[in-house]
């Protein structure tokens, strides 16, 4: 979609600055997310309708805060901004500033600035100018920032019809720098400048100091020419960024004027509140507390309906369509299959939803700051919290987002232990669990028996990451220092564009991520459930009757056992009894044994897996995944598998099993050695067994 032809526009800022919500405003859902060339870094590009019929591309890139890069994150905005043959290079960029926090954000522009592309000012959250006493001398910043400026407001959409005309003329706007780079050290950069006369000094500056490439010249010739030791550049920056604050004090003292008796804000009375070293902590478990508690409670209503739709369309197919090998693979394997996921929508959207809302109304921030006391005692940073939250969603961006952990430590402790974090994938093997194995109570006549359970697995996952942290903080012997910086943003009430558009982006994600690798299972596993060798296989129905002259059985008796008879002597038969041994101990049968090993390719599979195997055979019966497995009895105790004890068995193993194999290969890439995934997979599984075995000795 992206074409050569559309202007380029570039969204840079700091982070809370609202930078998503302008992408949003200009883009709708005209989106698409995927990663930068070669990393793992995610972009988003956006597709926007301007004045005169001109269309641009919108490339929202990572925030940061300055330059002067300290992650990779921010390395590739700083490789975008040097490299002009990137396809994606900006035409114009917009800096997106938040009008509290002006001073800190022009940091970031006037760097932009120094690399002459046409930039504009966009100076965000105008809506709350009143409420704070802010007043702005628009063409006095103008004139003394070199730039146009737009004043908006992304949550009330005010002001992105002026940003679109102002982006238009975009080749009208300076390129002159805000402050000439050369102040630093002019000696230095004199000699620079010779050397280098067809080349941008600023950029020249820029591969001298920060770890990026820029294409057009050789990063070690530069280094080597004008090689200075790390202090004396370290010197230079800081001389940089006291210059650059010189300057927007200056400019400030002006162009910006902050009447307090006019402001009305009571951010700083709620976050004595939000970070108190009481109340912060059972303000954020109560929240915790109704989050868990919803997601059961409300998607209750449309998981069942789901659930006896997909059990209905399995029936209709199987009597509707042509006798056949196709009409089996259809009723049998892939709607029981694609149901087993599409089931958890309703759950894994809430969660999403509650994610989404807390970040973005600024809370999220306090609880970083709130769980830094605790990280630090275990060996993590406060940034570290970051991941171990995100990781609730999926645990792959959670461990790309410790990139921003400067300590190789630090950083290398929140990756290994961020898979026990529960992500969504193992919501749904905790939602059919539960719901088959804990009553459906209600203690004190609100608290949802089914919902604490849940919450109580979310809570030994995190408690788990935050035990094995410190267990390796004293293996790892690994030194370094660190600092912790978080920024609070001001509170605000989640925008519903913002919210509705990132669950549905994170929901579709995970539910075209999972359906891909759950369809292709599902084929497998229905062939393999399928076919068998042998003659206890193809004459199942001549083993049946033999087995039962003394007493015949009815036409649907015979019917489940000739089918129960072909399960057990399939291919996925074979294979579950070779390894029922093992799994016997934890209370599993040959059919769960199959779904554990099948759900290592994802952990939702586990369900897709058990929904196949269970309509193998039997596809004319309307009964749901649900009633089938809660109705499955053990051959040789006569109990039912699913009882109390081989239930909670089960819902531990998944709570610390690394039953991902995406993970691991993000792991890989991002330690750049498989011995730290290896070491993820024996430890966790290891773990998980031990745990699952005597959970089940205990409980039977």
């Amino acid at each position: 979609m992206t074409s050569t032809k559309n202007i380029n526009v570039a969204l840079i800022g700091n982070p809370n600055t609202g930078k998503t919500s302008v992408f949003n405003q200009l883009t709708g859902l005209n989106q698409q997310v995927g990663n930068y060339p070669g990393i793992t870094v995610e972009k988003k590009i956006g597709f926007c309708k301007l004045p005169y019929n001109i269309k641009a591309n919108i490339l929202d890139l990572p925030g940061t805060y300055s330059l002067n890069a300290s992650s990779i994150d921010e390395n590739v905005v700083i490789e975008m901004l040097l490299n002009k043959n990137d396809k994606l290079y900006p035409d114009v960029v917009l800096v997106v500033a938040d009008v509290e926090n002006l001073k800190r954000n022009l940091l970031l522009f006037t760097q932009i600035k120094d690399l002459e592309i046409p930039t504009i000012l966009v100076i965000n959250m105008a809506d709350r100018m009143g409420a704070k006493g802010i007043s702005l001398d628009v063409p006095y910043l103008e004139a003394q920032l070199k730039t146009k400026i737009a004043i908006i407001s992304s949550r009330k959409g005010t002001g992105i019809e002026e940003l679109k005309k102002l982006i238009v003329t975009y080749q009208s706007l300076s390129t002159e720098p805000c402050l000439n780079a050369s102040v630093i050290d002019p000696a230095y950069f004199d000699r620079l400048r010779k050397t280098f006369p067809n080349q941008l000094l600023y950029k020249l500056w820029l591969v001298i100091t920060q770890d990026v490439n820029f294409a057009q010249l050789d990063r070690n010739e530069i280094r080597n020419s004008y090689t200075r030791s790390q202090s004396e550049l370290k010197k230079l920056q800081q001389k940089e960024t006291i210059k650059r604050y010189q300057f927007i004090n200056e400019v400030l003292k002006d162009g910006q004027k902050i009447n307090l008796a006019t402001a009305k804000d009571f951010r700083i009375q709620l976050d004595r509140i939000l970070t108190h070293k009481v109340w912060g902590y059972a303000i954020f478990f109560a929240i915790l507390f109704v989050i868990f508690q919803s997601i059961f409670s409300w998607s209750a209503v449309p998981m069942d309906f789901i659930d006896s739709t997909f059990a209905s369309l399995s029936t209709l197919a199987a009597q509707h369509l042509p006798a056949g090998v196709l009409t089996d693979l259809i009723a049998q394997g892939i709607i029981p299959g694609i149901g087993g996921i599409v089931i958890f929508i309703p759950q894994i959207a809430f969660l999403f939803l509650f994610i989404s809302m807390l970040e973005e109304s600024g809370y999220m921030s306090r609880v970083v700051f709130l769980m830094d006391k605790i990280m630090r005692r275990f060996g993590l940073s406060g940034k570290s919290v970051v991941p171990l939250i995100s990781g609730t969603a999926c645990a792959i961006p959670a461990i790309m987002a410790t990139r921003n952990i400067e300590n190789w430590k630090e950083r290398l402790i929140t990756i290994l232990v961020t898979p026990f974090t529960t992500c969504s994938a193992r919501l749904p093997v905790y939602a059919i669990i539960i719901a088959l194995v804990i009553p459906e109570k209600r203690v004190l006549g609100i608290l949802n028996l089914q919902g604490l359970t849940l919450m109580l697995l979310y809570l030994i996952g995190f408690g788990t990451a935050i035990v094995a942290a410190y267990i390796l903080n004293k293996i790892l012997k690994v030194n370094g220092k660190t600092y912790f910086v978080v920024e609070m943003p001001g509170y605000k009430l989640p925008m519903f564009k913002n919210v509705s558009l990132n669950v549905l982006e994170k929901t579709k994600a995970f539910v075209w991520g999972a359906g891909k690798i759950i369809l292709a299972i599902s084929i497998v596993l229905w062939f393999l459930a399928s076919s068998g060798p042998g003659n206890a296989f193809h004459h199942a129905d001549q083993i049946v009757t033999a087995q039962h002259l003394s007493e015949p059985l009815s036409p649907a008796e015979f019917e489940n056992a000739v089918a129960s008879q072909k399960l057990e002597n399939s291919y996925i038969g074979i294979m579950g009894k070779a390894i029922e041994p093992v799994i016997a101990p934890l209370g599993y049968d040959w059919k769960i044994g199959i779904a554990l090993i099948s759900s290592f390719a994802a952990r939702e599979v586990f369900v897709g897996t058990l929904a196949t195997i269970y309509s193998v055979g039997d596809a004319d019966n309307e009964d749901t995944i649900k009633n089938k497995m809660q109705a499955e009895i053990h051959p040789d105790t006569g109990q039912k598998v699913f009882n109390f004890a081989t239930g909670i068995s089960l819902l531990l193993f998944y709570a610390f099993a690394m039953q991902c194999a995406s993970t691991l290969a993000i792991t890989k890439k991002e330690t750049n050695s498989w011995k730290w995934p290896a070491t993820q997979l024996v430890f966790m599984s290891g773990l998980a067994y031990l745990v699952a075995l005597v959970a089940y000795q205990i409980l039977k």
